[in-house]
């Protein structure tokens, strides 16, 4: 049977009080992408909104599967993105959310996201998250009342990393928030390669995790 995998996006285009431009950083959702499409998965996108999302790092374009997704049917699909609540998530798989500066405006609070996420993760299906994108599992709460994170084993953009990037743009500190709900946070040196799979949950340091967050999420689903 295909397996399908949704890809939930932001739809912020900038952020912070310098309204710095914004969107899904572009191979944090075409290495994913491209890992799923390799292995012969059905991929649909949604957004909170419904409105056409934006990308970010377009500059990145001659990377193999970055330029593969701007124009193949990658970027061709995610601009078609459907209102979440307009889509019936028991009926994929796996969820997975890029980051990008974007998911730290809309993502943290929002109660339709938050409860798709605890849904999907306790039916057993995949719920994955890569750089900024895991500020989606903060705020989940599952049926008995506990932080979804709680005691995971995860990882998504650091405190060093983002010292270095954006800090002056967003709202909180990822790694301490994502920490002071029980997460259990692993750190790698910064910009390096870092994907972590606990059971059913992959998160993703940075963009060079994007690739294998992907993979997991494919490993997970091949030994099912």
């Amino acid at each position: 049977m295909e397996r399908k995998i949704l890809i939930i996006v932001s739809n912020a285009n900038s952020i912070g009080p310098f309204n710095r431009r914004t969107g899904t950083f572009l191979p944090e959702v075409a290495h994913p992408y491209s890992e799923f499409e390799r292995a012969d998965y059905q991929v649909d996108f949604a957004s909170l909104s419904g409105d056409t999302p934006y990308l970010d790092a377009l500059n990145l374009a001659d990377d193999p599967a970055n330029l593969k997704f701007l124009t193949g049917k990658g970027w061709a699909d995610m601009q078609k993105a459907k209102k979440l609540e307009s889509i019936d998530v028991n009926s994929y798989d796996a969820i997975f959310v890029p980051g990008g500066l974007a998911p730290m405006v809309d993502m943290s609070e929002n109660p339709l996201l938050k409860k798709v996420i605890a849904e999907t993760y306790e039916r057993g299906a995949v719920v994955g998250a890569v750089c900024h994108g895991p500020v989606s599992l903060l705020n989940v709460k599952l049926s008995d009342g506990s932080y979804l994170i709680d005691g995971k084993n995860i990882s998504s953009f650091t405190a060093e990393e983002e010292d270095n990037y954006a800090r002056p743009d967003v709202p909180f500190d990822l790694q301490t928030a994502l920490s002071g709900q029980g997460a259990i946070f692993h750190a790698a040196e910064p910009w390096s390669e870092n994907s972590i799979a606990d059971g059913k949950l992959v998160t993703g340091q940075n963009p060079a995790s994007a690739k294998g967050v992907g993979e997991k999420i494919v490993a997970i689903l091949e030994a099912v």
